[in-house]
């Protein structure tokens, strides 16, 4: 016999003997090319005219053979496939009907399980019948993965893809069903998952869909509180034991802010001098550490801020315990400073917990435009501003202060860059953002800025004395890092520098307060110098912060790309940053734009727009030419570089 049936990698060849030496081969297979094989190898010897018709002869014969019939009438023990072969044939099997028997074999290992080279045995009934049960299941999901793609293709949003749309884009189940079917639907249309979805309706909009993918990945038990806090209340803070301050302080804020975490006062000494109070928010005196209110702060770490909406750290029972709104006698922890006649020169400072009388609240839209420089050096016009006077002592104070820092610095802040307010009106017709600019160097702006520094520098002092911890915020090198050590921050020139003054918004300042209350009253900190939680508050904080802070550019990125589609714009100025980098002259959209000549930061040039993508949240610009009546402004591109690389600013934010 000088033909030969083998088993190569798993799979059945026919070839001719060339040679054989003991337990080697030399053989020609049917395509032509030439082998070494082992006798073990060989699972058949037959003679043929026609080797190459032996395969496609038995796979014929095999695909008419009945697996369940041959599982019946098989040995119950170990057997060699040439048996079965010659008791099924009713005697000696031709090489092809051999062959299409061992292929029937091989090919079903849920009937018969391979014990060696042509050597098998019936799997036991119990395992057959669960083997063809999960192969029913499976063929039945199939069916239902391709049914739900072709729906999806065709335009139609299956329910079971509806509900799961936010966790299809952030953390799918790649084994369920729905995944399978989308993934399935996005090969064969060659599209992202978020058009996909966003195409087949399962978002309002790419606004929702950014919204709802940020909501699904930080927020998995939803953005509200629902019902989670119905049931809680705050403790005892003893705020009426409290005493009670003699000033009449005022917020700054924009109209939007509902959580009024600082308010100023000034306040005239008899022996001449000035007394400048920043007054805290203080929810430290009623969340208690590792209390329910706590841990859903500690989950959330820090408020989000998107244009024309938010998400709360804080559920808004605590947010109206604590806020400081006008005519409330709030529970504040307060830094009083003593200044000089001239008010450029703090002479003593202390801290109190105490009430203090919320006089008004001021908003940047009603007075920021009579709040200027020249108002404030001039008394006539300072008493027509509300809180005049003590506007112009805060800002003789920021002036003195902000010089003071600069010369630990070694250069001038940055003050020129403009900053962006967003309003988004929402009414039947639909919605409308308007964006407005605002200096950054605003006289409110800045002494609002300046009180929050100065607070945050001396109750980091004021921690680091009395060997507290705390979580300070620290920049040397350029880099910018959280820590439990008072170290320096060279961005804003001071010894030390931690977060305090928005403890209703950012969960570092709710620590820090409580600390500091503990310092005050001279009672056990909650927090000791190692304590491990306060290095796993710090990680997670960062992670979260980082993320927010994410998220907030790019839904303003969003926004103003509805801007510009809402207003029409197709052709307008922008003003080089660096390179290739530009941002629009009248909205805070960076991009970048290849094509553009090079020109030195602060230049403004003409740029034709197209294609706004809200999904992917970019748009494609073309040089047209240098804007007509724009001369470099250096300053102001230094400072629009530091918006791009540095970061946020450490005002508290609206």
């Amino acid at each position: 016999m000088k033909h030969l049936l083998i088993e190569e990698n798993g799979d059945f060849k026919a070839a001719t003997v060339l040679s054989e030496a003991g337990a080697n081969l030399q053989i020609e297979l049917a395509s032509g090319r030439r082998s070494k094989v082992k006798t073990a190898h060989v699972m058949l010897r037959f003679d043929a005219s026609d080797i190459g018709a032996l395969i496609p002869e038995a796979q014929r014969l095999a695909a008419e053979l009945d697996i369940d019939f041959l599982w019946q009438c098989a040995p119950q023990d170990e057997f060699g496939f040439l048996d079965l072969a010659t008791e099924y044939y009713g005697g000696k099997a031709s090489p092809e009907q051999a062959t299409a028997l061992l292929l029937k074999l091989h090919s079903a290992p849920i009937h018969f399980h391979r014990k060696g080279r042509g050597r098998y045995r019936p799997a036991p009934e119990d395992t057959v019948k669960a083997a063809l049960a999960s192969l029913e299941r499976r063929r039945q999901q199939e069916q239902q993965i391709e049914a739900l793609a072709a729906q999806m293709l065709a335009g139609e949003l299956p329910q079971v893809i509806a509900t799961q749309a936010q966790t299809l884009l952030v953390r799918p189940d790649k084994m369920s069903i729905e995944y399978r079917a989308l993934d399935l639907a996005l090969r064969q249309s060659h599209q992202t998952p978020e058009r996909l979805l966003l195409g087949l309706g399962a978002f309002g909009s790419a606004r929702a869909l950014h919204l709802a993918r940020f909501a699904a990945e930080h927020f998995p038990a939803g953005i509200g509180f629902d019902g989670r806090t119905a049931q809680l209340s705050l403790a005892d803070d003893g705020t009426d034991a409290l005493p009670l301050a003699e000033v009449a302080a005022f917020s700054i804020d924009d109209s939007s802010t509902t959580e009024i975490d600082d308010a100023l006062s000034v306040q005239a000494l008899p022996g001449g001098g000035w007394r400048i109070g920043i007054h805290i928010a203080a929810p430290g005196l009623g969340i208690a550490t590792d209390s329910d209110f706590d841990l859903l702060a500690r989950e959330r770490m820090s408020s989000v801020y998107m244009p024309g909406d938010k998400i709360t750290m804080l559920p808004e029972q605590v947010v109206a315990r604590y806020s400081l709104d006008a005519g409330k006698a709030a529970p504040a922890l307060s830094l009083y400073l003593d200044l000089d006649t001239d008010a450029q020169e703090i002479v003593s400072s202390h801290s109190r917990v105490e009430r203090v009388p919320i006089a008004e609240n001021l908003r940047h839209e009603a007075c920021s435009d009579q709040v200027t420089e020249a108002a404030l050096t001039d008394p006539e016009s300072a008493r027509q501003l509300p809180f005049g006077e003590a506007l112009q002592v805060l800002w003789r104070l920021t002036l003195a202060s902000c010089a003071q820092r600069e010369r630990v610095r070694g250069k001038p802040e940055p003050r020129f860059r403009t900053d962006f307010s967003f309003r988004i009106h929402r009414d039947e017709q639909g919605e409308r953002v308007h964006i407005e600019q605002r200096r950054r160097d605003a006289p409110l702006d800045r002494i609002v800025a300046e009180m929050m520094i100065l607070a945050n520098s001396h109750w980091g002092a004021l921690l680091d004395e009395h060997q507290a911890p705390g979580i300070y915020r620290s920049q040397q090198g350029g880099r910018v890092r959280m820590s439990i050590q008072a170290l320096p921050h060279e961005g804003l020139g001071v010894s030390q520098y931690m977060w305090s003054t928005s403890p209703l918004r950012r969960y570092v300042d709710l620590i820090n307060q409580r600390q500091l209350i503990a310092v005050l009253r001279d009672t056990r900190v909650p927090f000791g110098p190692k304590d491990a939680a306060l290095f796993s508050i710090i990680s997670g904080f960062d992670a979260r912060h980082g993320a927010y802070q994410d998220f907030q550019q790019q839904m303003e990125r969003l926004w103003c790309l509805r801007w510009l589609a809402q207003e029409g714009i197709t052709r307008t100025e922008a003003v080089v940053v660096r390179e290739d980098v530009v941002r629009l002259a009248r909205a805070p959209f960076y991009f970048r734009m290849s094509g553009l000549p090079e020109l030195s930061p602060g230049r403004q040039i003409l740029v034709d727009l197209a294609e706004l993508d809200e999904v992917d949240v970019s748009l494609r610009a073309r040089f047209v030419d240098l804007a007509p009546t724009s001369p470099d402004t250096p300053e102001a591109a230094q400072d629009d570089q530091d918006a791009v690389i540095a970061e946020p600013s450490e005002a508290p934010s609206s």
